[in-house]
Order: structure tokens, then sequence, then C-alpha cells
């Protein structure tokens, strides 16, 4: 995110790293990295660099009606199922540190979940393609090593339950008599819009909810994924790739990592094939291309139908709901 969050003061946040990891906050720093997550950088009392995210568990949510009580363990679990996996040698992951009480995050101000990282050195990369196809092929090493990872790296993970995320709010703005909150500068023009391209979004949640259907038919093919390993979420340091931002870590088909990957000429896909022995089924590779997009724009049409105020994060969103929208109806 772009800007820090209004209601996470950074003396709350030192407080929970005191109390949660006996960390003593000797200077704090605001990193506009990523999108989705808070990120700061810190140095405690002993001159030892940390990485600090902080989640939002209103926004984590999948519905309306859901506690943020849900999203907390949703977190909670792929965060442990990242430790499990590093634990178990797979040394590229970037897992996070646990608290006094053997947690991957603690709980902050009621309304965030806060985890620590070692901070890596290393060069970054932006979501997008791929730099290189040597980038390309060393991620999928990487996913093939998740993928192929002990059972006991599961115990913690829950298992994709294919919902998008605020579907509810999504689907209710087809509602052409509904009034439209004037809570932001963007709420209107998030109506008209999505009011305009309704047949082709509604077309798109029909076909989505036959390919769950498939998936739903097939439960042993599923194993640990990490959810969105695209480019901004790796790191190339000394030591090689890293993987990073575990958030979205569940049990489910290969095709949850691989449709991303997918170069287009099916090399990596025969590439997978021939290390696991499991063929990647084009229907799922669809089934999470749609989930992407319908998650896409749904995240951001409850944005914009809740109160904001024209922030960088605002105008960001805007820029990529707009953009979706366009791609899903040309």
């Amino acid at each position: 995110m772009l800007t820090p969050p209004d209601d996470l003061c950074e003396d709350i946040l030192v407080s929970a790293l005191a109390r949660g990891w006996d960390v003593t906050v000797a200077s704090i720093a605001y990193r506009p990295v990523g999108f989705g997550s808070h990120h700061w950088e810190i140095i405690d009392a002993d001159g030892t660099r940390w990485f600090v995210t902080a989640d939002e568990l209103e926004i984590k949510r999948h519905s309306l009606l859901e506690p943020p009580d849900a999203a907390l363990d949703r977190l909670r679990a792929s965060l442990a199922a990242a430790r499990d996996l590093r634990d178990s040698g797979r040394t590229f992951v970037v897992a996070p540190v646990p608290t006094r009480d053997g947690e991957p995050l603690a709980r902050t101000n009621d309304r965030f979940g806060v985890a620590l990282y070692p901070f890596v050195d290393g060069q970054s990369f932006s979501w997008g393609e791929f730099s290189t196809p040597a980038h390309r092929h060393a991620v999928l090493d990487l996913i093939i090593a998740i993928h192929t990872a002990p059972s006991a790296v599961y115990r913690h993970a829950m298992a994709d339950d294919f919902a998008v995320p605020h579907r509810d709010e999504l689907e209710a703005i087809f509602d052409r008599d509904r009034d439209v909150r004037d809570c932001g500068p963007y709420a209107r023009r998030t109506s008209v819009l999505l009011v305009e391209n309704a047949a082709p979004i509604q077309r798109l949640l029909a076909r989505y909810d036959e390919l769950v259907m498939e998936s739903r038919a097939q439960p042993s093919r599923t194993v640990l994924t990490h959810g969105e390993p695209h480019p901004g979420n790796t790191m190339l340091t000394s030591d090689g790739w890293l993987l990073i931002d575990w958030d979205t870590a569940l049990v489910a088909p290969p095709e949850r990592d691989l449709w991303s990957l997918d170069s287009g000429d099916g090399s990596i896909l025969a590439a997978y094939a021939d290390a696991t022995g499991v063929t990647p089924l084009p229907s799922m590779l669809e089934l999470y291309r749609i989930r992407w997009d319908l998650a896409d724009i749904a995240v951001e049409v409850s944005r914009f139908r809740g109160p904001h105020f024209g922030s960088l994060d605002d105008d960001k969103s805007w820029g990529i709901l707009s953009s979706l929208i366009g791609h899903i109806s040309a």
C-alpha cells in the first residue's frame, strides 16, 4: 500500500512488537511497497533490521457478514503453512518469525494481523511479466518444491473454498434500483461502470461457478499452493531465489500456482508435468485466471462501496478496476 493505515499508529505497532516478539524498536519507517498489506522497516535496539506487515482484517473478509475473526484464522493458517514449509527445508520460503507464543502473527488494535520477518537484502521485482525466461523457470522450480513437499506441511493450511472475496458486494452493485451511497469520489463512478458492464461480468461469474463444480469433483489433485507466485512476490539474493508474501497459501489444485507461470507455449506446463507426474488441466488453468480477475474486481468494488477520500491508493485501485472491466468487456 502507498499510504499507512489511519487507524494503526506507530506507537501501537511498536507496542505490539514488544509484546509479541520482545523486539525493542529503535527506528521505524513505513515502506510503500506492494498492494494489499501495509509494510514497515524497523531497526531494533541491537541494530537488527526487520520487516513488518499488517493486514486489515475487515478488508480480508470474504463477505460483509463474515466476522473479522474468520479472516484472521485464514491469515494465521496461511502464514503457519509458510513456517512449516521453511522448517521442512524449503529455505527459499520467507516465513514469519513466531511470536513468543509460537504464533505466526499477532492481532493488534483488534483490526490488524501483524507479522514479523527477517529483513532480506536482494533484488525485488514488480507485478507483471517475468524479467527473463530464467526468472520464470526459477519460480517454477520453487513451485515444484512446494507442491512436492511432505504432507506434514499441510497440517495448518486451509483448503481453497473457491470463494471470490467480496462477491456479495460485487453482485449487489448490479441492482439498478439500489441507492448508491455517496461515500467517496469513486462510489458513483464504480456503480455506473459495473452496471454498464454487468452482462460480461455475470457471464464470467457463471463460467467460474461451472469450473468450480468440475474442480470439486477431483479432490485428490490438491497440493499446498502459494497462490500468487508472480514476479512481485519473488526476490533474487546472493543465496538464490526467494518467494515472499505467503498470506494466500492454501491447499488447492496445482493450477492455482501455474496459470500465471504459463508462458503460453506449453513449456512451463510440460516441465511441471515431467517433474511431478501431474498434467495441468486447461479447465483448471482457466478457473484460476477467471478467479484472479473476479477477485480483483470485487475487492476494488468493496473498497469504493465504503468510505474513501481519493488517496493515492484509491487512485491506483480505480485504475486497476477500470482496466480489468475494460479487458473483460472487450
